[in-house]
């Protein structure tokens, strides 16, 4: 009995990542195992606490207005919501944030690629119509976009919140174009950390490996500058803080935290951070730098990160 032979080839392969958009079915995995994590909600809730409490202050201030007796007492809380500068509540919404950020990155970074290192997994991927390219560039967003949704809703959240409750007060005035720099600030700084986590998971066979070491850079990094915030606010307290030097400013800013305040100083137009509480203001005092400094720094602390990652993605291990 005859019939025509079944074709068994390889080129009708059309399982997984096997089609013509292969980045995007990485990408897609990636951002689905992500979001479906309790812990990335978690993380993303906690990173918008510093504009929980300043509703909650501006709520208690208007309450204190509405319902005082004392007209002095009402013209203060009145004269203390108007004086805020809202993009300084962005800045340092971003600034306390960061910590929140970094954790989303391990989560959704750190074994993006070590762990495919240690199963093996790249000897499935590049045998399959998916060059490395592809791989990056889905691994890279897979990572990408759960970091931007999870700093844009909080982000969102306030801005639309501050929209509509306080408009009478100056919100939408102060800055016209700040529904357009939020999401702006938020693909910079998601960019940043990906790219630097994935590079890092490229070196190691162990997400958890990974995660530690980039954990670490951060912390090290961030203390130093935190040290160095420390010495140039106490001179600022004696000197005005415009006379801190170039250096001391670039050496404040060399940490992954420092980049991207600097960054969002930039993006925003705002040289320091704080509310109008009559105290000092905190460490983000430290007088701005160009926007394209801090932009051309993690341009080249990223590429070369990914440049690296490139480097390190392959299916077989090479024996020099």
């Amino acid at each position: 009995m005859s019939g025509p032979l079944a074709d068994l080839s390889y080129r009708h392969y059309a399982d997984g990542v096997v089609n013509d958009r292969a980045w995007w079915a990485i990408a897609r995995n990636g951002f689905r195992g992500t979001v479906k994590k309790k812990g990335f909600w978690v993380l993303t809730a906690m990173s918008s606490w510093w504009y929980a409490v300043v509703l909650v202050m501006v709520y208690v201030f208007e309450q204190i207005a509405a319902n005082s007796i004392r007209q002095q007492a009402q013209d203060r809380a009145v004269d203390f919501i108007s004086s805020i500068t809202w993009n300084r509540v962005i800045l340092d919404g971003v600034s306390f944030g960061q910590i929140f950020y970094l954790f989303l990155a391990l989560m959704a970074g750190a074994g993006a690629i070590a762990n495919d290192n240690r199963t093996n997994a790249l000897l499935v991927y590049l045998s399959k119509p998916c060059t490395k390219m592809d791989y990056l560039i889905g691994k890279w967003l897979g990572v990408f976009l759960p970091l931007v949704l999870a700093m844009l809703l909080p982000q969102v959240g306030f801005f639309f919140y501050g929209a509509m409750s306080y408009h009478d007060y100056g919100f939408l005035r102060q800055d016209p174009w700040l529904v357009l720099k939020l999401p702006l600030l938020a693909m910079i700084m998601a960019a940043f950390y990906t790219s630097i986590v994935l590079g890092m998971s490229s070196l190691f066979n162990q997400g958890r490996l990974a995660g530690a070491i980039s954990a670490a850079i951060y912390f090290i990094t961030n203390f130093f500058t935190v040290l160095l915030g420390g010495i140039i606010a106490a001179g600022a307290s004696m000197e005005s803080s415009t006379t801190v030097s170039t250096p001391l400013k670039l050496a404040f800013y060399g940490s992954v935290d420092g980049i991207m305040i600097a960054t969002a100083k930039g993006i925003l137009g705002e040289d320091q951070g704080g509310l109008p509480l009559g105290g000092p203001q905190n460490n983000l005092s430290v007088p701005a730098l160009p926007l394209w400094v801090p932009l051309l720094f993690s341009l080249v602390v990223a590429g070369l990160l990914l440049f690296l990652a490139h480097a390190r993605v392959r299916a077989v291990e090479v024996v020099k």
